[in-house]
């Protein structure tokens, strides 16, 4: 969104903004595709470099829609993910020089589990188990979260 409003200067960008916001709040992922190429089209006339970086991101802006409305609204924030990154970097240079790649591995390895552990607790979870099987024809990942 960021690279978006940039180009389209400090006058548009509130306008711009709430076109773009049309096309996230369509219910399929057909209905926003349209309305993201209906949104470029309207914006090319009068800035055509930022149309142009719309139609190339679009399948990459868009992706979030494939997965269950459930989860929609957890991925379209990157807030757990630069949260996640920050620890990673703080705990990392805590340690400063690592004797090789393994170290960094288990490290880090031990830090996602932690965080795994914490989402899978949590009250509020991030996704559940039940709602992310649905996404999947691997019988593994398609097994009951709660055995029966």
């Amino acid at each position: 969104m960021r690279n978006v409003l940039a180009h389209a200067g400090k006058s548009g960008r509130r306008v711009v903004s709430a076109f773009i916001a049309t096309a996230f709040a369509q219910e399929t992922p057909q209905a926003a595709s349209t309305q993201w190429r209906a949104v470029a089209d309207q914006i090319r006339p009068k800035v055509p470099k930022l149309a142009a970086i719309m139609d190339d991101a679009e399948p990459d802006v868009l992706a979030y829609m494939t997965f269950p409305r459930e989860h929609r609204a957890k991925l379209h924030s990157t807030n757990p993910i630069e949260r996640l990154n920050g620890e990673i970097k703080r705990r990392t240079e805590v340690v400063g020089i690592f004797p090789n790649d393994d170290a960094i591995l288990r490290l880090v390895g031990a830090l996602l589990l932690e965080q795994n552990d914490e989402w899978a607790v949590q009250r509020a979870r991030y996704m559940t188990l039940e709602t992310i099987s649905q996404m999947s024809d691997d019988p593994l990942i398609s097994l009951p979260a709660v055995a029966r």
